[in-house]
């Protein structure tokens, strides 16, 4: 019995805004995901500790997605100590899924910048990766090492998704909204509105409790 997609969405989430959220509703149903679990860094390697902490940007996730079909949140790296590497957030949830198929989900950009990662090779032993691209942007720039790790992982059939639980790439093109936490954080600094980048609940919940101020 095949048993449905789980989708993986990790990210800072400072703050979680309409970009990601109509990303994750677009591959849950473009895919007929199980779900898509969005999954807040606790202590993010790549980037700069966030000016709010793991429970505030927890929280603003929670407001985002209340009462959405297809959406949840998952704060395991929230629990745990040290760096949020995404190889133990892998391994933790093939533990907890042992027979759903497992898929991270990248930008370009991101997905470009693996090697970079702690134990980046062994991703594909637990999940199968699926990267948005804006339509008609393909993949440029890519590394002579990625362009030989995404020839020998690619798929172009569905299927294979379904019927493994780790180990394909899935290129999918995703109409992506333009919006950046940057700048809904530089805009909130700056005393102007931010509505329409990110949902009302979130809003409210930055402007009860004074993020980016």
């Amino acid at each position: 019995m095949n048993h449905k997609i789980i989708g993986i969405f990790g990210g800072t989430f400072n703050p979680i805004h309409n970009g990601h959220l109509r990303l994750a509703i677009e591959l849950y149903e473009r895919l007929d995901l199980a779900q898509v679990r969005l999954i807040p860094a606790a202590c993010p390697p790549h980037k700069e500790q966030p000016d709010v902490t793991s429970q505030q940007r927890l929280q603003m996730v929670q407001a985002a997605i209340t009462g959405i079909q297809g959406l949840t949140f998952d704060d395991r790296e929230l629990q745990r100590q040290g760096l949020s590497y995404t190889i133990d957030t892998l391994s933790s949830l093939r533990n907890d899924y042992p027979a759903n198929p497992l898929a991270l989900i990248f930008g370009m950009d991101a997905f470009l910048g693996l090697p970079s990662w702690y134990k980046w090779e062994f991703i594909m032993d637990f999940a199968h990766i699926i990267v948005v691209t804006r339509e008609q942007s393909g993949c440029q720039n890519i590394t002579n090492t990625m362009n030989a790790f995404l020839h020998k992982y690619q798929t172009d059939n569905p299927q294979d998704l379904i019927t493994k639980t780790a180990g394909k790439i899935w290129l999918q093109d995703i109409p992506t909204l333009n919006i950046s936490a940057t700048q809904i954080r530089a805009i909130i600094a700056a005393g102007k509105n931010p509505t329409y980048l990110l949902p009302p609940a979130v809003l409210d919940l930055i402007n009860t409790q004074q993020f980016y101020k």
